[in-house]
This record gives C-alpha cells, sequence and structure tokens, in this order.
C-alpha cells in the first residue's frame, strides 16, 4: 500500500508540474529574438521571408552567397596544395619529369624563373618525387646539405642534412609511398609522407666557390627507386638557371582546376573529413569529374577573386602582433612564420591566417626556417612598407641603412621582389639582390652599409643601389646568414626603408 501511494504522489507532483509549465508564457522579447523578420538589409542586398520561410529571390541569393563562400575558403584553405602542384607543374615544363632528374640553379636562382621569395645567395636543387610511380625511392645526400622534405599539400615531412637525420654528414634517405607495409631494409633515414608526391630540396653554401658547390651536388646526389639499388639509374642534373618559367599559383578559375588535380591524384585521406566536405561542396570529388556549370564557375571566379585579396592583405598587412620583429615600435619589419610558427597553430589552434599568408608569400615549411641559431643557418625579416606604413613604389626613391657590425657569422643580403608574382623583381640585374658578398659594395667608414632603391642610382651610389620599376611597387627581404647574437636579442636591429625626396 505504500509503494501505490508514493506513485500516486510523484505521479500527482508530475501533472501539478507539467500544468505549471503549460501555464507559463514565453517573453515577447523571447520570441522577438527568435523570430525571422519579414525584410533584413544585409551586405547581399535585402532578404525577404513569408513568416520566417525564405521567398524564392532570397533563396537564390543565399545559395550564391554560401557557394561563393564556401569558395573563397577552400581557396584560402588550400593554398599550400595549390602552390606545390604548380611548383611541380612549372619544372614538368622545362623538362623535370622524373624522380631522378634534379633541377640545380648552377648558375644561382635569377628573376626569370618564377618562385615565390627564391633568393639569389646560395644553390638550390630540388627533386621531385612519386612514389605511386616509383615505389620507394632512395635520396643519397652528401655532407654539408641543409634541406628539407614537403608532400604535396606543403606540409612538413622531415629535414635532410645539417639539421636532419644524417646530422650534416650525409646519407641516404628511403622515402615510402603512403600506407606501404612492405620490408624496409636497414642502412637507410626512413621517411613516411602522406602523400605520393613529394618535393625534395637542398641548399648548399657558396662560401667556398659556386662552382665548387655545384660539383659536390652533381657528384654526390643521387635519387632512384629502391627496386633498382642495385644498378641506379643515373641521376641527371638540369641547369634551371636563366630559364623563364613559372611556378607561382593562379588566380583565376584555373586555380580550383589543378586543385582538383591534385585531389584525383592523391590518396583522399590525407585530407580530414571537414576539409574533405568543404572541398566536395563546390564539386571538387576524389573519383569524379570537375564539371561546374555556369553559375558555379562564375561564382567560383568571384570566389578567387575575393580569396586573392584576402591572402594578399594578410600576407601584405598582417594585423596580428606575432608578425612583427619589433611588435613595441613602428618598425615595418615582419617575419614569414607569425611568431615563428611553422605549423600554424596557437594554444592547439589552427593559426588559419597565418598559414594563408605564408603560403601565399613563400615556400618551403620547415622548422629550420623559423629556428633561430646562433652563428649557424639563416633568419629572415621582410618589409613590404616604408617607414610610414605606406607601400614601397617603384617610381619612388628609398634608402636602407644598416648600423654598424651587421651581426652575421656568414653574410647578409638584401632582395627585391615583385608584389604580384611575390617572384624577384625583374630589372635590368637579373640578381636583384645587395650584401656582403657584393662585389664593390661600399661599407660607410663606421662600418655601416646604405642602400639605395629607385629607378635612377643616386650619384656615385651605383655600387650600393637596386633598380626599382616605375609603376610598380616591390618589397625586400633581408637575409642573415649565421645571425650572431646582436641581431638574435635584437640590440642591432635595421633600419627602416626611408623615403628619399
Amino acid at each position: 500500500m505504500k509503494k501505490v501511494t508514493i506513485a500516486v504522489t510523484i505521479a500527482f507532483a508530475i501533472v501539478l508540474s507539467m500544468g505549471q509549465y503549460a501555464a507559463a508564457e514565453v517573453s515577447k522579447e523571447e520570441l522577438k529574438s527568435i523570430s525571422t523578420p519579414d525584410k533584413v538589409n544585409t551586405s547581399l542586398g535585402e532578404l525577404k521571408f513569408f513568416d520566417g520561410v525564405p521567398t524564392d529571390d532570397t533563396v537564390k541569393k543565399v545559395y550564391d552567397n554560401l557557394d561563393r563562400m564556401r569558395g573563397v575558403q577552400v581557396f584560402l584553405n588550400t593554398l599550400g596544395g595549390g602552390s606545390m602542384y604548380r611548383l611541380r607543374a612549372g619544372n614538368t615544363k622545362v623538362g623535370i619529369t622524373k624522380s631522378n632528374q634534379i633541377s640545380i640553379f648552377a648558375k644561382l636562382l635569377d628573376s626569370k624563373g618564377l618562385y615565390l621569395t627564391g633568393n639569389t645567395s646560395t644553390l638550390y636543387a630540388q627533386a621531385y618525387l612519386d612514389t605511386e610511380t616509383d615505389g620507394p625511392t632512395v635520396i643519397e645526400i652528401p655532407p654539408g646539405m641543409l634541406g628539407a622534405i614537403n608532400d604535396s599539400w606543403f606540409r612538413y615531412v622531415a629535414d635532410l642534412g645539417v639539421i636532419g637525420a644524417d646530422k650534416g654528414k650525409g646519407g641516404k634517405y628511403l622515402v615510402l609511398p603512403p600506407g606501404y607495409k612492405g620490408d624496409v631494409p636497414g642502412g637507410y633515414f626512413v621517411v613516411r609522407p602522406k602523400t605520393f608526391w613529394t618535393w625534395a630540396m637542398v641548399r648548399g653554401s657558396t662560401a667556398q666557390g659556386l662552382g665548387h658547390e655545384v660539383k659536390a651536388m652533381e657528384g654526390a646526389i643521387r635519387v632512384y627507386p629502391l627496386a633498382k639499388a642495385k644498378n641506379p639509374p643515373k641521376t641527371e642534373f638540369i641547369d634551371t638557371s636563366g630559364m623563364a618559367y613559372n611556378t607561382v599559383s593562379p588566380n583565376d578559375f584555373s586555380y580550383f582546376e589543378d586543385l582538383n588535380q591534385l585531389i584525383q591524384k592523391e590518396p583522399i585521406d590525407v585530407l580530414d573529413s571537414e576539409m574533405r566536405g568543404l572541398v566536395a561542396s563546390i564539386g571538387i570529388v576524389k573519383g569524379k569529374p570537375f564539371k561546374p556549370d555556369a553559375r558555379m564557375k562564375k561564382l567560383l571566379t568571384e570566389a578567387v577573386a575575393i580569396g586573392n585579396a584576402t591572402a594578399r592583405t594578410l600576407l601584405f598587412k598582417p594585423r596580428e602582433k606575432a608578425y612583427y620583429f619589433y611588435p613595441d615600435s613602428d618598425s615595418s619589419w615582419v617575419m614569414a612564420f607569425s611568431g615563428k610558427d611553422v605549423f600554424f597553430e596557437v594554444d592547439g589552434a589552427r593559426n588559419l591566417d597565418a598559414r594563408t599568408s605564408f603560403f601565399y608569400g613563400y615556400t618551403v615549411v620547415t622548422p629550420a626556417m623559423a629556428a633561430t641559431v646562433l652563428g649557424k643557418g639563416s633568419d629572415y625579416a621582410v618589409a613590404f612598407q616604408d617607414a610610414k606604413k605606406q607601400a614601397l613604389d617603384g617610381g619612388k626613391n628609398y634608402k636602407l641603412h644598416l648600423p654598424p657590425n651587421v651581426p652575421v657569422n656568414n653574410f647578409w643580403a638584401v632582395t627585391m621582389y615583385d608584389t604580384q608574382t611575390r617572384s624577384q623583381l625583374q630589372t635590368s640585374n637579373p640578381y636583384p639582390s645587395l650584401g656582403s658578398q657584393s662585389k664593390g659594395m661600399k661599407k660607410s667608414a663606421d662600418g655601416s652599409y646604405d642602400l639605395y632603391f629607385g629607378p635612377k642610382p643616386p650619384k656615385d651610389k651605383e655600387s650600393n643601389w637596386l633598380e626599382t620599376v616605375p609603376g610598380k611597387a616591390w618589397f625586400t627581404i633581408l637575409r642573415m646568414y649565421g645571425p650572431l647574437e646582436p641581431w638574435i636579442n635584437k640590440t642591432w636591429r635595421p633600419g627602416e626603408i626611408e623615403l628619399v625626396k
């Protein structure tokens, strides 16, 4: 009897409670906050509804905006893959079609070849591997190299040389295909990228002369399939110095065509489900043709235009303080990696703007690019603006002062770039750089340097002058090879780029 009484009491309480809730009313303010007005003014224009149901005109505007917006997000979030695709495609056009064909700038990288912020100071050699075609692939490098391996989405895989597994002693690296489950022989530094296409780059010092370093590379770098290790095919070196070709991603609809080619080539699980869904939302799906209709093609063309404007804004006018070399001043000098973070993360969250900015302007992802080691490696400072935070104008004259005792163990160099291509500025000088290794470079009596930029050289300053192009903007990178303590602790710092009237 007790159990029945308790049950009845609980049931009565529940009914009473339900009655209380039924009697309560949602306030007008709360109803208003969850309701949609019949008309809403937005940047898309006026959006209209019938008691919250969108009209046909509003449906069209919203879907157009959604597809365009997703196109913008795809562009901004896949620039690494797009850049690597064009890097490979550009080299294919000049004859680099096999893994054992090495592109080497035997006369250094000049302004004819369009490479994102490539330099004229060190010797580059590049290999483009395809483990889907060749299977496990061997890379042999000599002692003293410095380089890295990135996958086809321009993600860090491994370092080579001084900061790699061989510790600068040279050795054999074995690059395996994604998901490889075969035997792995001993004697190799094993690398496991998540993509079939990989890019291996090494650079060498020219301290003993360019010719000496070219011979060192060509005499010892080897790339071949593991299956042919007993009788490897000859590694071919192709000198790409002086060749006019493009490795920079497009800013038009063809960007998405490149992206589709990359998606079709690589394992789809290299992207997480979120990114796969984003890419699929604009019609790029693994195993299916990419054939947008006229409406979608128009929207994606607009998306690239907006994405391009966004990427350029993030690169040339960064708003994060972490980009600035001297954040507590008005200095215009910035870093390529925000906060020197090569993995684009802040407290475990992806720094999307930093990733977009980097891949739009630069090449190579490795921790070594952001690690400043006393007296070794290199460090970089970039100037997109003058001392008054204005774009650098090729029709005007500027001056850069480097105080006495530039703190480098090896050498320093200043290189100029085209703001459109983010590649070396094309002028009458195919090597638009000046530095401590430049012949005829004049040092002031106090040990400082003054560099001049403009369409014509100042009188008696020709040896310290870099040519600009009227009507074109430009930017510059100061490279410090073997930076010393005053650079690292910022007690020495470069001057700003000053407009000379």
